[in-house]
C-alpha cells in the first residue's frame, strides 16, 4: 500500500493548472516530479527473466547461438508466421547486414523522416542513400517520389514502417519488381503489426525489427533480421558470426553481429508479456483520443482498426494557427513540467551530418518532409504510465492553447531577458 506521502505528491504531480503563473516555465510546479520519458522500457515478469539469466549463468553459455537466442528466434518466427530470424545485437547492425547481404551499392532510396539509423547502415557502407519524401497523411514514403529519383546507379529502395503503420508495400513492390531493385523494409517500429492481414517480417527480401530498451517490446538491446528467401537467410546467419561455418571454416567476410543469451532471455520475457504490452498502449493511446477530441489544432495520428497494431507511438500534429502555439513553443511548456516529448524525427535525416553537407540542396525535393518535422511531438506511454498521467498531459496541453496569448507573451518576454 503507497504511503500517504506518494499520494500527496501524485495529487500535486497531476494537479490542474489555473493561471499561466502555475506553469512551471514561468516559475510554477512541475505537474511531473519525475521526468516522464517517451520510450520507458517495459520490464515484464521480472521473475521469469531473472530465472532465465541464473540459468544461462549456471549453464556457463554467454553467447554464440545459445539456447536462449535459439528459442528467440524459433518464437519471433512463429509469431511473424516468417520462415526465418537470425537475431543480432542490435537493430542497426541488422539492417547493414540485410544491406550487405542484398548486395545493395551504389545509391539505395530511403525516406528522410525517419531515425538517422537507416541512412547511416548505408553511409558507412559507402552507399549513397538518396532521400524520398513521404506522403504527409501517412507519414511513410512516397512511391511516386521514389519513381522520380531512380537512376541507372539506384540499386535499391529502403521502405520505413513509421510509427508502426505500414508503408505502401504493395506501391514499393511494383516498383522493385518494374526496375528489378532490391526492396528492404526497416519495421524498427512495426513489430507484431500486420498488413492486409499478414504479418510485418514477410515483405520485400527482408524486413529488419530492433528489439532497444525504447522499444515496446525489447531485448536490453536487439534485432533480428527476418525473411523468407532462403539464400539471404543463410548469408545473413554467417555475416553475424565472422562468415564462420564451423568451428575453423570462415566461408564468407562478415562481422560480430550476434545477440548474446542475456539479451535473448530479456525478449523471450518480453515476448510472453506481447499481448499484454499491447493492450497497455491501446488503452492509453484510447485516452489519449479521448482528451484530444475537443482540443484544436492537435491531430492524433490514427493506426488502421483493420490490422493488428502495437501502439507503441503516440504521434501528434501541432497546427499552430489552430492551436495559436508553435509546437516547440508547446514542447517548452511540457518540458518544463518534466513531460519529455520528442521531435521525431526533427530536422530530418537531409539536415543532419554528413548528408546536410554532402547533399545541401535536398529539401528543395521534400517539401512534405520539411513540413512534418516542425509539427510532429511525440508523447510518453506504456507499461509505466497510466490514464491519470494521460489526461494529466492531455489537460496542460488544452490549457495551453487556452492560454496561448498570454503564454506567448511570456515565452517572448523571457527570451528577452525581462522578468
Amino acid at each position: 500500500m503507497r504511503s500517504d506521502g506518494r499520494e500527496l505528491r501524485e495529487q500535486r504531480d497531476h494537479e490542474e493548472k489555473s493561471k499561466v503563473s502555475d506553469l512551471a516555465l514561468f516559475g510554477g510546479v512541475k505537474m511531473f516530479a519525475e521526468p516522464q520519458h517517451v520510450g520507458r522500457p517495459n520490464i515484464g515478469d521480472r521473475k521469469r527473466l531473472i530465472s532465465r539469466i541464473e540459468d544461462m549463468l549456471d549453464r556457463c553459455w554467454l553467447t554464440n547461438n545459445g539456447k536462449y537466442v535459439q528459442e528467440f528466434e524459433r518464437e519471433v518466427a512463429v509469431l511473424l508466421g516468417a520462415k526465418h530470424c537470425i537475431a543480432t545485437c542490435n537493430g542497426t547492425v541488422a539492417l547493414e547486414i540485410a544491406i550487405r547481404a542484398a548486395g545493395l551499392s551504389g545509391e539505395v532510396i530511403v525516406p528522410s523522416f525517419t531515425f538517422v539509423a537507416t541512412a547511416h547502415a548505408l553511409q558507412w557502407q559507402a552507399i549513397v542513400p538518396v532521400f524520398s519524401d513521404i506522403d504527409p497523411e501517412t507519414h511513410n514514403i512516397d512511391p511516386a517520389a521514389v519513381m522520380r529519383l531512380i537512376t541507372p546507379r539506384t540499386t535499391g529502395i529502403i521502405g520505413v514502417h513509421v510509427w508502426g503503420r505500414p508503408c505502401d508495400i504493395d506501391g514499393l513492390t511494383a516498383i522493385a519488381q518494374e526496375r528489378n531493385l532490391a526492396l528492404i523494409f526497416d519495421a524498427a517500429h512495426a513489430f507484431g503489426c500486420s498488413y492486409k492481414g499478414k504479418m510485418i517480417g514477410n515483405f520485400g527480401l527482408a524486413e529488419v525489427f530492433s528489439f532497444h530498451a525504447t522499444k515496446f517490446l525489447n531485448s536490453f538491446e536487439g534485432g533480428a533480421v527476418v525473411t523468407n528467401d532462403e539464400r539471404l537467410a543463410k548469408t545473413v546467419r554467417l555475416m553475424t558470426n565472422f562468415g564462420f561455418a564451423g568451428y575453423d571454416d570462415v566461408v564468407y567476410v562478415g562481422t560480430n553481429g550476434k545477440m548474446n543469451e542475456a539479451s535473448a532471455a530479456m525478449g523471450l520475457t518480453s515476448l510472453e508479456s506481447f499481448e499484454d504490452f499491447i493492450t497497455v498502449n491501446r488503452r492509453n493511446y484510447d485516452a489519449y483520443q479521448r482528451e484530444f477530441a475537443d482540443v484544436p489544432g492537435v491531430r492524433l495520428i490514427e493506426y488502421p482498426e483493420r490490422e493488428r497494431g502495437n501502439y507503441q507511438y503516440v504521434i501528434i500534429e501541432i497546427d499552430s494557427e489552430a492551436f495559436r502555439l508553435s509546437r516547440d513553443e508547446l514542447r517548452q511548456v511540457l518540458w518544463a513540467e518534466n513531460i519529455l516529448v520528442r521531435r521525431y524525427f526533427y530536422p530530418g535525416c537531409h539536415r543532419m551530418q554528413p548528408y546536410r553537407s554532402l547533399f545541401p540542396h535536398a529539401g528543395l525535393v521534400l517539401p512534405a518532409t520539411e513540413a512534418l518535422v516542425e509539427r510532429t511531438l511525440c508523447l510518453p506511454t506504456g507499461t509505466s504510465f497510466g490514464v491519470s498521467e494521460v489526461r494529466a498531459i492531455c489537460g496542460l496541453i488544452r490549457f495551453a492553447s487556452e492560454h496561448a496569448t498570454e503564454v506567448r507573451r511570456r515565452l517572448e518576454r523571457n527570451q528577452r531577458g525581462g522578468i
